[in-house]
């Protein structure tokens, strides 16, 4: 395997060479569990399930995706819905999960909770005193930024025009503006830990650094998230890591995704172009919307259209169907994926490429007549498929499948007007043979006639 990858911290595609050859270890930032998470959330989630999927076939890999269940956006949630902090996460939690199964993700090999890690945080804060790098004041403790020279290096941004990060307070105890929290103080409604700096609860940053700690070492492959968390988040994970065990250590190539926006504008919930996820399975298959946050390079922006979604049923419609008469549990045929997909995961998981040769694929399989070539091809892209997370349903339930929860025939509607169309033919009301056919194809049904029986698909 040759996998090249763009390290957000050299700027540049650099050939992976893992720690350890037969292993790697990689962690992607997890939601904050205070509400049901939108659909740009869900970019990475399927982004860095491809990525896992593909090293998963060489590798013995190590996924950790944290859970933030402490926050004070969660305890702003909490006083809203006026649930205990605990019914909250778990909610939001479970819905997070129901999602990405619905995308067809992969659960991560360790799913780690801030709130179980308070010790680990707590003890590495205490080594960042031990380094010089941390202070109290007001029962606050910070990051203090100028004592770490390399603070920077992956967002590349100078440290006088950084402005504290995002969930921290501009306050005027700071030694310098772009010191970042590391613990602060919770009252007697805010939820806390007894530590050496009195009851509270830690910063953002410091849960991902203390949680990757645990559950990865030191140094680590791969830590990867949205791009949006380059600054600050990913650069005060680098800081509390490298200033507690040195430079060189911590994660080794960053990955980040690019933003989701919306019929060209970001997401937002004054324009009405707030989507959640749930909101979109109303209108599309779990593994249509999956297809839709795959068809641009990971790196690139994605612009959701009106158009996207019939664009990628379309393409999922024309894969199913090369794979219509192909029998997947036959134990004689490879289990390989196709050199060309390879190829092009290999180059910084290009999965627009991969995508394309999986159209080859079927256009070839179109061309065969029924025999052992037509089947391999099929096994091939299917295999392909399966490292992209689609192509997995059962053909035949995928092309009969219902897209919109609401505004399609049912499988029951569709078979009785075959029916009714197939006694009109025996009668030689060929007006209203068409009539019917025409009817069902302005509802996205089309009829495949053959001598001894008509079958349907959705378009």
């Amino acid at each position: 395997m040759t996998l090249c990858l763009h390290n957000t911290l050299t700027g540049k595609i650099e050939l992976f060479r893992p720690l350890h050859p037969d292993r790697v270890s990689m962690y992607v930032c997890g939601p904050t569990v205070y509400d049901r998470a939108h659909l740009g959330n869900f970019r990475p989630v399927v982004v860095f399930d491809v990525l896992y999927r593909f090293l998963k076939k060489f590798y013995d890999v190590t996924y950790v995706r944290n859970i933030t269940d402490i926050d004070d956006k969660i305890i702003n949630a909490v006083r809203t819905s006026g649930k205990s902090i605990g019914v909250l996460t778990e909610e939001t939690t479970r819905f997070f999960h129901e999602d990405s199964q619905s995308l067809g993700a992969l659960q991560p090999t360790i799913e780690p909770r801030a709130t179980t890690h308070i010790p680990e945080m707590i003890a590495l804060i205490k080594v960042l005193f031990d380094q010089g790098l941390a202070y109290e004041v007001q029962e606050h403790v910070l990051f203090h930024v100028p004592n770490l020279p390399s603070y920077g290096e992956l967002s590349h941004i100078r440290r006088k025009d950084m402005i504290a990060g995002a969930r921290v307070e501009v306050a005027p105890y700071k030694k310098d503006p772009s010191d970042f929290i590391l613990w602060k103080p919770s009252d007697e409604t805010q939820p806390g830990w007894e530590s050496p700096w009195g009851y509270g609860r830690p910063g953002w940053h410091i849960e991902c650094s203390a949680m990757s700690l645990k559950h990865l070492g030191e140094s680590f492959d791969i830590h990867a998230g949205g791009q949006d968390l380059i600054f600050p988040h990913h650069e005060n994970e680098i800081a509390q890591s490298t200033g507690a065990h040195g430079a060189g250590t911590f994660a080794r190539y960053w990955l980040h995704n690019g933003v989701l926006t919306i019929n060209g504008e970001k997401m937002s919930k004054s324009l009405g172009n707030f989507i959640t996820l749930t909101d979109l399975l109303q209108k599309a298959r779990g593994e249509t919307i999956r297809l839709a946050l795959l068809l641009t390079h990971y790196r690139q922006p994605l612009d959701l259209t009106d158009e996207t979604l019939p664009r990628a049923r379309a393409i999922l419609n024309r894969l199913y169907g090369a794979l219509e008469d192909f029998d997947r549990h036959s134990p004689a045929l490879s289990k390989e994926i196709d050199t060309q997909v390879v190829t092009a995961l290999e180059d910084d998981l290009n999965i627009p490429l991969a995508l394309s040769r999986l159209h080859s694929l079927a256009s070839e399989i179109y061309k065969l007549p029924t025999g052992s070539q037509r089947s391999l091809l099929q096994h091939t892209l299917w295999t392909s498929g399966e490292v992209l997370g689609l192509l997995q349903s059962e053909p035949q339930s995928w092309l009969q499948g219902k897209e919109s929860s609401s505004q399609e025939l049912s499988v029951e509607e569709i078979e009785e007007w075959i029916d009714k169309r197939t006694a009109a033919r025996q009668a030689k009301n060929f007006i209203e043979s068409d009539r019917i056919r025409d009817m069902l194809a302005a509802h996205g049904v089309l009829l495949l006639d053959s001598p001894a029986s008509t079958t349907w698909r959705r378009t």
